[in-house]
């Protein structure tokens, strides 16, 4: 190759963390899951002994981010403590002590000719992540794609770049001192835009690429990129009030789908009510949302349900369309299961849904026919989560239609092939 035909210097580096994962996931998927609990277990040391020297790097980060006038929300999340660097660690142990999501799943059957049939949990092989804001994502995902036995890309954002370096730095050591490759799982050490753009070119060396992040980062790489993408773009979720509801139970779950925490992916932005109950259940509970802060809009059959128990704006298509992350909430009146699992496919983004109903008929009916990653009977969508799930940690929920739906935990980094065992066993003429 000549020298002008040689990739410019960022693209060269990019391929070169491409080439170390590559050998250090074949390394690592042949660990035995002690070696990886190790690991794990020594990086949580590393971040504890290292607290000190994480918190100085997130300083640096959180000082630019302030002078650079980040948003509130983005600059909250940056912002490291000594309580979450401790919680870092507890969660690197706790993935430690998930059983091993590798091996035989004991689903073996005999073929037609004899053979001996079986699938084998395997690695996905390279997983490139790129998030922002939250450092935390790269011990949390380190973690689950070592267990799993896949190295790891990570690109955090530049705006904690200092803070990533410093916890990537523990991760190093921690697998050194296991007998692992540190290059099983590294951090894009460039705060140049373009280290993205090369990351979705890298299909020889990635297998898949999960974005964490705001709907315009996701977009992007799904748009862009050559590799599969692992995703989801919004967390639009409903909670529907049956007419067969327990309205008091109805209340708890919706006000907890929307007030446990504003900015998760899997809080509720729209209340669906049925027109028979709508007016016994809504004044209430519109003034408790009032009352805590939430701003309300609805539909022409919610504000005269309300009445003047609390303010509610009129509601546009676009808010119905909303993924507030924040403190709004849409509300509508229907008229049945049918109008609100309408409303749903119409306006609902596949993530999470849910019913509050007595009705057994109708509860079965929703978790049928709503076509989303998960869906709830008398439960509040901000139980969609890893953790919740009993799965441990997690890095998103996806809301593909292949390979992975929901909660992406160990088993969804990982896939299943084919083995088969036969005794000179041979195929005849066709």
């Amino acid at each position: 190759m000549t020298a002008e035909a040689k990739p410019p210097p960022l693209a060269r580096h990019m391929q070169n963390l491409g080439r170390r994962a590559r050998a250090a996931s074949i390394i690592l998927a042949r660990a035995d899951c002690a070696a990886k609990n190790r690991a794990l277990t020594a990086i949580a040391g590393r971040l504890e002994s290292e607290r000190e020297k994480i918190l100085a790097a997130n300083a640096r980060d959180v000082a630019a981010a302030r002078a650079g006038a980040v948003a509130a929300p983005l600059l909250e999340r940056l912002q490291l403590s000594e309580s979450r660097v401790a919680a870092m660690a507890r969660g690197l142990r706790q993935v430690a002590e998930l059983p091993d999501p590798l091996g035989d799943t004991g689903e073996w059957r005999d073929g037609p000719s004899g053979l001996r049939i079986g699938r084998r949990r395997v690695p996905l092989g390279v997983i490139g992540i790129i998030y922002e804001s939250r450092p935390n994502v790269t011990a949390d995902a380190a973690a689950l794609c070592i267990k799993a036995g896949n190295a790891a890309i990570l690109r955090g954002g530049s705006e904690s770049l200092h803070s990533n370096l410093a916890i990537a730095h523990c991760i190093a050591r921690g697998l050194a001192a296991a007998g692992l490759p540190a290059d099983a799982a590294q951090v894009v050490n460039t705060a140049e835009r373009g280290a993205v753009g090369a990351l979705l070119a890298m299909e020889e060396f990635v297998d898949v690429l999960i974005p964490r992040g705001g709907k315009d980062l996701v977009a992007r790489i799904s748009g862009q990129s050559r590799i599969p993408v692992l995703k989801h773009l919004q967390g639009v979720c409903h909670v529907y009030v049956d007419a067969a509801a327990d309205l008091a139970m109805a209340a708890d779950v919706a006000f907890n789908a929307k007030t446990y925490r504003y900015g998760i992916c899997g809080a509720m932005e729209t209340l669906l009510v049925h027109r028979a109950v709508a007016a016994e259940l809504l004044p209430a509970l519109a003034r408790r949302f009032v009352a805590h802060g939430v701003e309300l809009r609805g539909c022409h059959a919610t504000v005269a349900a309300v009445g003047g128990a609390a303010a509610v704006s009129p509601a546009t298509e676009e808010d119905y369309l909303a993924e507030y992350l924040g403190p709004q909430l849409a509300l509508r009146v229907v008229d049945d299961l049918a109008a609100a699992m309408a409303h749903i496919a119409r306006y609902g983004s596949g993530h999470t849904d849910a019913i509050v109903t007595a009705d057994e008929a109708a509860a079965r009916r929703f978790t049928a026919e709503v076509d989303s990653s998960s869906v709830m009977v008398n439960a509040p969508t901000c139980f969609a989560d890893g953790y919740e799930y009993g799965l441990g940690a997690e890095l998103g929920i996806s809301t593909n239609r292949l390979h992975a739906r929901g909660p992406v935990g160990l088993e969804e980094l990982t896939i299943r092939k084919f083995v088969v065992i036969g005794d000179g066993h041979l195929r005849g003429a066709g």
